[in-house]
């Protein structure tokens, strides 16, 4: 048995052809369950603030929904993390995936039954989704060498952009067929989330054979028994501190800026007049300028480097502060353009934080590390999610989008730190 695992891994190593053909299929797979949890995802976020005013009776906690599923995808991230550390991305990723689902369930029933407990509860579970889906972008990196891996995150995320903008233009579809059946308008998003995660997590129990993960851990222990490798392999197998800590800053501070103005435009904009059709148009540009981007944002962060994208991933999220604060609380065309600086800003920020972190892991530890990672991410997200709601009860929604933009700046300092450490 040694000897024939022996012999496949001498097979990729010694045949690009080969390995390049199964880095394919893994990024064909990811993507193609990133369709269904990016429709998952998109769902909820909706409507999850509006759903908990409803049922609590005030928006002083309309951020708490997000708050409570970032919390559950913080836990979540680093079980997926473990899960996939030691059995490998198919099966830590396809559990994350239908935990979500069951816990979208739960939000639909609690919302029938009126049971604020429940809905929490279900929220919480409901963010292994949303943690699942961040960390399928892992997967595709497993097999790339350092000058593919920005490229395979984008490809791998832009795929989610199909089902993240059908989502939100779902709301109020899926809203008449929850009425339909008995079930509060609100809660009909989360039909489609449960269904969605549910089948995303089947795509990859089912197709995601063999294991990239696997593979690349048995591919490094390979070349290091039988000698195989450059200098430069080597380098890149060691684990660098500082490149985690820049990466992940990058994607902290994106997430808290992109979750608090995310989460409390839809109750601004229903209370100046806008229906839930225009919310679900506006977050559904939102969301597609996270995604859509990704492949050009990828080749950049591969060209130009990580350093230059995450400095312009703050500079787009200040505009996207000031734009957001400034606009007239009437205008669609502007609050879009906000929202859709918002998301682009993310994007550049989570693929160049993500890649930094690909680049300084190794096969052996990488998967519980970006978990780890991912629970300071997903935490980060919770924290804007809960405050966004209080900043706006007690002050404004224009004040609230300063604050983001003015904290997305902290992210030029801590890039230029990096640079001069290295330099």
């Amino acid at each position: 048995m040694l000897d024939t695992e022996q012999n496949v891994m001498k097979n990729y190593i010694d045949s690009p052809q080969k390995l390049k053909k199964l880095f394919k299929r893994v990024l064909f797979v990811v993507s193609l369950s990133q369709i269904f949890g990016g429709a998952g995802i998109a769902a909820g976020i909706t409507v999850g603030a509006l759903l908990a005013q409803q049922m609590l009776g005030t928006e002083a906690y309309a951020g708490v929904p997000i708050a409570l599923f970032t919390l559950g995808s913080a836990g979540s991230a680093f079980i997926v993390g473990k899960l996939s550390q030691r059995y490998g991305r198919r099966i830590g990723l396809s559990a994350g995936f239908v935990a979500g689902g069951l816990g979208a369930i739960g939000v639909v029933i609690a919302a029938t039954m009126n049971i604020v407990i429940l809905l929490f509860a279900s929220l919480f579970i409901y963010g292994a989704g949303t943690a699942t889906n961040l960390q399928a972008r892992y997967a595709g990196t497993d097999l790339a060498n350092s000058k593919q891996r920005a490229t395979a995150i984008s490809m791998t995320m832009v795929m989610t952009t199909f089902g993240a903008v059908a989502g939100p233009n779902l709301v109020e579809m899926m809203g008449e067929l929850a009425v339909s059946i008995g079930v509060p308008a609100l809660a009909g998003p989360f039909i489609l989330s449960a269904a969605a995660f549910i089948v995303a997590g089947l795509v990859l129990f089912i197709l995601l054979r063999p294991d990239p993960l696997v593979i690349a851990q048995k591919i490094a222990i390979y070349k290091a028994e039988h000698g195989h490798g450059n200098q430069r392999d080597s380098a890149d197998q060691k684990i660098d501190s500082k490149g985690l800590t820049v990466g992940a800053t990058v994607m902290i501070l994106t997430q808290i800026v992109m979750v608090a103005l995310m989460t409390m435009t839809p109750v601004h904009m229903q209370h100046h007049g806008h229906g839930l059709a225009e919310v679900g148009i506006v977050i559904g540009f939102h969301i597609g300028a996270m995604y859509l981007p990704s492949p050009i944002t990828g080749v950049l962060v591969d060209k130009l480097g990580r350093t230059a994208m995450s400095i312009a991933s703050g500079i787009t999220l200040l505009l996207a502060g000031l734009l957001a604060a400034f606009a007239p609380s009437d205008s669609m065309i502007l609050l879009i353009i906000a929202l859709s600086l918002l998301g682009l800003g993310w994007n550049f920020g989570l693929i160049s934080g993500t890649a930094q972190i690909v680049d300084s892991t190794e096969p052996s530890t990488r998967a519980k590390t970006q978990g780890t990672l991912d629970v300071f991410v997903a935490l980060a997200g919770a924290s804007g999610g809960a405050l966004s709601g209080m900043i706006v009860a007690n002050t404004s929604y224009a004040a609230l989008s300063l604050s983001g933009g003015i904290l997305s700046l902290i992210l030029i300092p801590v890039i230029v730190w990096s640079f001069k450490s290295k330099t």
